[in-house]
């Protein structure tokens, strides 16, 4: 369980961000759902429930979503079901339960680049860019490469274009960490592959991307796409699974996922 010194709910992201730069241990804090299960020490942690950043909001070019939007927003709104062939809410929905749902936020997750994330890997396969207080807007995927520095993620934008995409994912149990998960998207026949949990963070995979955007759909063009995306990306083992039957299982799920893209056309 962690432990805090003190806490403060700031009425601006001025102040939100001046108490969080005071000392090395203040914390801005999310839902704090993976907080409680480590042991850190907060000096003051900033919370951001007064700033008004939990909504999702469809705007002409763009869906923005605030930062203190919880994973339950994002599963059962009406906007995100509807565009991207509802891959938002498709990627958490098997996330531990409901209850656990209704309190992890967009924002803390992926400010924190977690690993094992279902949301960022269904993210990098949009067009999405985030916001930070003091580093401004950026894409994600850059955002993503970056190291860490003190800031505060304050909202997403996804832009509306049509992109067809798919989400798969392999878990032991259904409300356990993925093992692997693999998010496919396709516009004007530019693609994208994602593949993470691998156990590291999401990652594009670049060169298979390029390879079936080309636009030969064939099966054994699909199956060597697939072959490429898992030869590209590095895996890692841990407890709950190997590096090898993380790779072996790459090349399922991103043919699979490629299919039912080409599907939904």
């Amino acid at each position: 369980m962690f432990t805090l010194l003190n806490l403060i709910q700031p009425e601006t992201l001025e102040e939100a961000y001046s108490l969080l730069m005071e000392r090395k241990n203040n914390t801005v804090l999310g839902g704090c759902a993976f907080l409680r299960m480590g042991s850190k020490r907060i000096g003051t942690a900033v919370e951001l429930s007064k700033l008004n950043l939990n909504y999702i909001k469809e705007e002409d070019e763009y869906i923005e979503i605030g930062a203190m939007t919880t994973f339950r927003d994002i599963e059962i709104n009406l906007v995100l079901n509807e565009y991207f062939n509802g891959l938002l809410p498709k990627s958490i929905s098997n996330i531990i339960g409901v209850q656990f749902r209704n309190i992890v936020t967009v924002g803390a997750t992926v400010y924190s680049k977690y690993g094992f994330s279902d949301f960022i890997t269904a993210l990098l396969a949009l067009d999405t860019e985030v916001e930070l207080y003091k580093a401004g807007r950026m894409p994600l995927e850059k955002f993503l490469d970056k190291p860490y520095e003190k800031d505060i993620l304050t909202r997403i934008f996804i832009k509306k274009n049509g992109r067809k995409a798919s989400y798969g994912n392999l878990r032991n149990a259904i409300s356990d960490y993925p093992i692997l998960n693999v998010a496919v998207s396709s516009i004007d026949n530019q693609w994208k592959i994602i593949v993470g949990a691998r156990p590291a963070r999401a990652k594009i995979a670049k060169n298979a991307s390029e390879e079936l955007s080309k636009g030969s759909y064939s099966d054994q063009d699909i199956e060597a796409v697939a072959n490429m995306a898992a030869e590209e990306m590095s895996f890692g083992t841990n407890m709950r699974g190997s590096a090898e039957y993380r790779k072996a299982m790459c090349k399922v799920l991103v043919k699979r996922a490629v299919m039912e893209v080409l599907e939904c056309r």
